[in-house]
């Protein structure tokens, strides 16, 4: 008997370190934000741990202690005891598959691959954060489709979802070598109709007046987006240089990453 649609609620933010435009340093702001929106896992970017600049707070550990969640952190820049980077959290059942670099220019970029548990299932999900150079952010998104990430026969048969800061708007290189692999959330009328054809994202950057749509959530065949856009409200056009992207998805039973897809989205 084939299984029922889970459904699954996930949002990524960069935080921009905690700092707010209003230049406050305020993870408890952050936290605000991100429990006013009930998400089930969270994709975090820019967190400080430990550093100097930002009082030494683990910004992952207190996120993740205010809202009740297990942290996965990876640390994409590592100076002594000083760490920044990238986050996954949730209190779903998960566990961490693999943390590591990607192929980066300047400033070290990283991801973050944890399998989370949802109504007993696996389901796949990768949080990046891409580099501000366009040569740079077609190889990095090449070496994430790859065996070693998302083209692992791990992640076969699997759900999967790929989430994150990609500093890529839906035009570029990067983007489209993303979405021909992995069809981006569209924005939902709540119903979550299949092969209807939905209105254009919302932009996520700037925060106070956005302009571009940086952040993204890609998703394989087999997982329906039921409502997607921005958290806009007026403490997370202060909280951080970048509003969250909350996506609301239906997984399905056995669909696995890589086959033809279904209906259009």
């Amino acid at each position: 008997m084939p299984r029922t649609a889970s459904v699954l609620s996930i949002l990524t933010y960069n935080v921009h370190s905690c700092i707010g435009t209003d230049r406050r340093m305020d993870p408890e702001r952050i936290a605000e934000v991100i429990a006013a929106a009930s998400p089930d896992v969270i994709a975090l970017q820019e967190l400080d741990v430990g550093r100097a600049r930002t009082g030494g707070i683990d910004q992952a550990a207190r996120i993740a202690d205010l809202l009740r969640m297990t942290s996965h952190f990876h640390p994409a820049l590592h100076v002594r005891e000083e760490q920044y980077g990238d986050a996954i959290l949730t209190a779903l059942p998960s566990r961490l598959i693999k943390a590591g670099p990607i192929p980066s220019v300047g400033e070290t970029r990283g991801a973050l691959w944890v399998e989370v548990m949802v109504d007993g299932r696996p389901v796949q999900i990768f949080n990046t954060h891409f580099g501000l150079r366009r040569g740079e952010r077609r190889l990095q998104a090449e070496t994430l489709l790859g065996e070693a990430w998302i083209g692992s026969d791990a992640c076969r048969d699997q759900p999967v979802i790929l989430t994150g800061d990609f500093n890529a708007i839906p035009s570029s290189v990067a983007y489209g070598l993303l979405k021909r692999r992995l069809p981006p959330v569209r924005v939902g009328d709540g119903r979550g109709s299949a092969g209807r054809r939905s209105a254009r994202m919302a932009p996520t950057f700037p925060s106070r007046f956005p302009l571009l749509r940086l952040d993204h959530i890609f998703v394989s065949h087999g997982i329906e987006t039921i409502a997607a856009g921005p958290v806009r409200t007026p403490l997370s056009r202060v909280a951080s240089d970048h509003l969250p992207l909350l996506a609301s998805l239906s997984i399905e039973g056995s669909q696995s990453f890589g086959t033809s897809p279904g209906p259009s989205r």
